[in-house]
């Protein structure tokens, strides 16, 4: 048994895998993991131009493609391969916990973010195309995002929303969440979702916007913002999860739709290792995580309950943020931003590179 195993059975909480390769999937390191513990997968546009473009596994299948294919049509077919593979791996987690883990996420394309018909028609494509229960489709939680979210849960789909970065739009999201099961007709036991809750990028940009204002006030208060938001959030949840409205859709078999701390990995090296994973433990929630935070965790996580610790102290610091002249609201906007133009860039890189591979396949 590893932490991991610990983190689900004692604490109600699952880790995911933030990241996807054709190796770990046919390597089996993906199966590794899952048998270690990890109870799901996350992929974006980033992930997979790192994963193809890094590696020569993808070029035999590719050469076949592009004989017949455009090379946007061919990246779509490598990436549905990997992400069939990984459904296939991870398939036996979700038989086993009732259809609540055990899923691979894939994002509709990052150029559709701002585009609410074209994430409705490509979000339900992908969902007819690969045909597995246990696919989220991953949809970013922009203003256009939010109504695609609600249609598809409506129609019964299983939504991973991505890209929350403030406790304003997550309401948003929750309500999208709700809307859409009272919408649907079927069997609610079915549909479930996450929200992914971004939480080491919030410290990223509030940190910069402290060190500009330089006081000793405000370089108290770095390192901090991310976490607070993060267990507010959970209060959030708790809060709408609740009461009458909620009870009546449990009464039809409904599931809560499970925060996912995303993001967890901490990129500023003078915090603590796990401390996106070690501060947000608590039921009802997932952590999704890359490689290196994963084994950290499995090394020297403490597996304990700690989303609902310090939720007044979370309060009192994002009220010193807010009289130092710190938007959160704004700080969401730019992180939404400058999120959705990093993955249409690695999405575009990705497509030019293997352009340029079909081009030279041609020219051969």
């Amino acid at each position: 048994m590893t932490k991991l195993h610990d983190l689900h059975q004692q604490q109600q909480q699952s880790p995911w895998i933030d990241n996807l390769t054709r190796q770990a999937i046919t390597g089996g390191g993906l199966a590794k993991l899952r048998d270690d513990g990890i109870r799901g997968v996350t992929s974006n546009p980033t992930i997979f131009q790192k994963a193809i473009s890094g590696s020569d596994a993808y070029d035999e299948q590719f050469r076949s493609l592009i004989a017949s294919e455009s090379v946007d049509d061919a990246y779509w077919d490598l990436v549905i391969d990997d992400i069939r593979h990984a459904l296939e791996i991870m398939r036996p987690v979700y038989d086993a916990s009732d259809g609540v883990d055990g899923f691979v996420s894939l994002e509709v394309a990052p150029a559709l973010a701002e585009d609410t018909a074209g994430t409705i028609e490509r979000a339900r494509h992908l969902h007819d195309t690969i045909a597995q229960p246990n696919l989220y489709v991953k949809i970013p939680a922009t203003a256009q995002g939010v109504p695609a979210i609600e249609q598809m849960v409506a129609e019964g789909r299983k939504i991973n929303v991505t890209l929350i970065f403030s406790l304003e739009r997550y309401g948003q999201v929750i309500e999208a969440y709700i809307a859409g099961l009272e919408a649907f007709s079927g069997d609610l036991a079915p549909v479930v979702g996450v929200a992914s809750f971004f939480v080491s990028r919030v410290d990223t940009e509030v940190d910069r916007r402290l060190e500009a204002i330089g006081s000793p006030e405000a370089l108290a208060l770095r390192g901090k913002a991310a976490v607070a938001q993060a267990k507010l959030a959970y209060q959030l949840f708790l809060a709408r999860f609740s009461g009458p409205r909620w009870q009546a859709l449990a009464d039809r078999g409904a599931r809560v739709q499970r925060p996912l701390w995303a993001s967890t990995s901490t990129k500023n090296p003078a915090y603590p290792d796990l401390l996106y994973v070690d501060s947000l433990i608590g039921p009802d929630t997932v952590n999704t995580m890359p490689d290196a935070t994963v084994a950290a965790f499995d090394d020297h996580g403490e597996v304990r309950r700690t989303i609902d610790e310090g939720v007044d102290d979370a309060r009192r610091v994002m009220d010193d943020l807010g009289k130092l002249g710190i938007d959160m609201e704004d700080v969401a906007s730019t992180l939404e931003q400058e999120g959705v133009a990093a993955f249409c860039k690695s999405f575009d890189e990705l497509i030019q590179a293997l352009s340029d591979k079909a081009n030279a396949l041609h020219a051969g």
